[in-house]
């Protein structure tokens, strides 16, 4: 059996589908067990390489009750805390970044200027098991009556200081209108009344807000069956990747060079911080609040302009 310690996000889980796919082909006819948090078991599934999930909110409360694993994978981090937790249930190998104070001086050193999806393929190199990080499809879900064809707009996130402007999500949502488009915003619980504002002053009917009751299950639906995909940087636009839905995606503080969309698909455009700025991403505006300047300077017009580019390239039509 295999442990594999993943306890984040969306967006995070995504990344670590090559990393899954080549444990699964390097380690045939064992069972996967993801620690992550329950509420990712749908998209888990779609991975194509996880058997089940074991809940877990942090590498300090990984309840694991039965024999030792075989394999012990750390896909959370560089330790030491997550490399103790996975030591302590006592596998046969445990497969992690070099850290000596953790005590695991095997595995490679950990390097901050790497991409999140290339970080993870590394590491399983290292211990002799390939891992393509090309390899970023999830498998299609049911339908399940969601509707398709629809431009996602995801204003929210997290973290405030990776928020677009409400106000120019507002204006985009009117700007696509007027080009075809079927525009829906979509957004969590808590991020509803965002949502409801970009609708409102984006001249978009209620029911085009989908945050809140779509569940994890039927925002993957929505993403595969989307014209297109704009957010900023969260879990929604890994999908789009992950879908092969054309999107663009909103970058600041953290670079596109770390947690972007491959650079040689042209149906998914990456827009803002490039290179590695060593910005605190919990880190906001020069007042401590609302949008990093990093992504203010993302400009309504080049927004526009790349939403027009990876329709051109994609081909993609209006439902």
């Amino acid at each position: 059996m295999i442990l594999v310690l993943r306890a984040l996000g969306v967006g995070d889980l995504v990344t670590a589908v090559p990393a899954l796919r080549g444990l699964r082909a390097g380690l045939p006819g064992r069972e996967l067990v993801l620690a992550a948090p329950d509420w990712l078991a749908p998209l888990a599934e779609l991975t194509g390489a996880v058997d089940r999930v074991l809940p877990t909110t942090g590498p300090d409360r990984i309840a694991w009750t039965g024999p030792p694993p075989e394999v012990a994978v750390n896909l959370h981090g560089r330790g030491p805390q997550s490399h103790r937790a996975l030591a302590a249930v006592r596998p046969g190998r445990l497969l992690a970044h070099r850290n000596p104070d953790a005590g695991h001086p095997d595995g490679p050193a950990w390097d901050d200027d790497e991409h999140e999806v290339c970080r993870w393929c590394r590491l399983l190199h290292a211990y002799g098991l390939p891992a393509d990080p090309g390899v970023l499809a999830l498998r299609r879900p049911a339908a399940g009556g969601v509707p398709a064809g629809l431009t996602l707009l995801h204003p929210g996130s997290k973290i405030p200081a990776k928020r677009w402007p409400a106000r120019r999500f507002a204006g985009l949502a009117r700007e696509l209108t007027a080009r075809g488009h079927r525009v829906a915003v979509t957004g969590s619980a808590g991020e509803r009344a965002l949502a409801e504002r970009v609708a409102r002053d984006g001249g978009l009917p209620p029911e085009a807000v989908l945050a809140g009751p779509t569940g994890l299950a039927e925002l993957a639906a929505l993403v595969a069956g989307a014209r297109l995909v704009v957010s900023g940087d969260t879990g929604e636009p890994h999908l789009a990747t992950g879908y092969g839905t054309a999107s663009v995606v909103l970058f600041g503080p953290v670079p596109a060079a770390h947690w972007g969309p491959p650079a040689d698909r042209p149906r998914h455009r990456a827009l803002g911080a490039i290179e590695p700025t060593h910005v605190n991403p919990e880190s906001t505006g020069s007042r401590g609040v609302g949008s990093h300047p990093t992504v203010n300077a993302n400009g309504f017009d080049e927004e526009v302009a790349a939403v027009a580019d990876v329709e051109r390239v994609s081909g993609a039509v209006a439902a």
